[in-house]
Formats: structure tokens, sequence, C-alpha cells
């Protein structure tokens, strides 16, 4: 019988109640408070504490306080990234963010998903798909990435877009749902 952290990383229905799921939360909710304490002054001490949460993160990234995560383990962030004030990286499944990649304020990034029909739902099933965004991508304030997304690299996400779908390389989105209306030159 597979354990629930296994059903919830092969993409499969679990609960997540689940203790041992529950003490993965509860310390990535440790480190994450520590985190969020921090001065802009302890650059150092802000390292550490992403190094000890997120699954693999690059030295000379930069992630600006606040910032919210399920688990952090299975979160991987590039070389030259910045996350500003206020993202929210929910990584029930993968979350592989490339390199030089830019996140304005607020952005959220969903891999969960739910049932749509009430009963599962009800008791408490849920499921997730990873989130991988490619190299040099710029996700404007406030756009949401969705369960099992790939946005290319050198994509730029309009600020407050809703990316539902896979978006190509070299393209620019907007909306809701995004939509793609030019390539970049």
């Amino acid at each position: 019988m597979t354990s629930m952290k296994e059903r919830m990383l092969a993409g499969e229905l679990y609960h997540a109640d689940d203790p041992e799921l529950a003490a993965d939360l509860a310390r990535a909710a440790d480190l994450m408070e520590r985190f969020n304490a921090t001065r802009a002054t302890e650059a150092q001490l802000r390292a550490d504490l992403l190094g000890e949460l997120l699954g693999s993160v690059a030295a000379d990234v930069q992630i600006r306080p606040p910032f919210y995560c399920d688990y952090g383990r299975y979160i991987s962030i590039g070389a030259g990234s910045f996350l500003n004030f206020g993202v929210t990286l929910l990584d029930v499944a993968p979350i592989t963010i490339g390199r030089n990649v830019q996140f304005g304020p607020h952005v959220q990034v969903l891999t969960p998903t739910h049932p749509v029909q009430p009963e599962p739902r009800r008791a408490g099933w849920e499921a997730a798909k990873p989130i991988v965004i490619g190299d040099n991508v710029w996700l404007g304030g406030g756009a949401i990435v969705l369960a099992g997304v790939t946005i290319g690299a050198d994509t730029v996400v309009g600020a407050g877009a809703v990316v539902t779908r896979d978006l190509p390389p070299g393209v620019v989105a907007v909306g809701s749902p995004a939509r793609v209306i030019r390539t970049v030159s």
C-alpha cells in the first residue's frame, strides 16, 4: 500500500490531513515564519532559511518576504531568479522555476487540484499536477499559474493573468484565461 505522500507526489488522489504530510507542513510553516520575520539586512540568514525550506535554490535567488508555500521541499528555483513580496507557491506537486525568472508581487503558483464531484471533495480528497516555469520568464504582479502548466522560456505573463494551459516560449500572454497576444522579438 502506498503512503499518502507517495500518492500526492504521483498526482493521485490523497488526503492532506495525513500525519506524515501534516508534519511536513508544520516544518515548512516554522521555516516560513522565521524567514518572513527576517530583516532586509539579514541576507545570509534569509539564504540559510531558504536553503533549509526549499528543495533546491541557487545562492543568488532573491525572495522578498512575506513568502508562502505548502511544503517547500518540492520547489526548485534557478540562479538569478527574483520573487517579489507576497508570492505563494503551493507545492503539493513539484514546482520548477528556471534561471533569471522574475515574479511580480502576489504571484500565485498553484499545483493542487480538487475533484469536481462534490462527494470526493467533501470526503477530503485532492490531487496535484506539477508546474514548470522556463528560464527568463516574467510573471506580472498578481498572475496566477494553475496546476499542470508549463510556461516556455522568455515568456511574459501580464499582471493579473490566470494561466490555465501551457504557454510556448517567447510570447506575451494576458487575461483570464491567459491568451497569447504577441511574440517577443
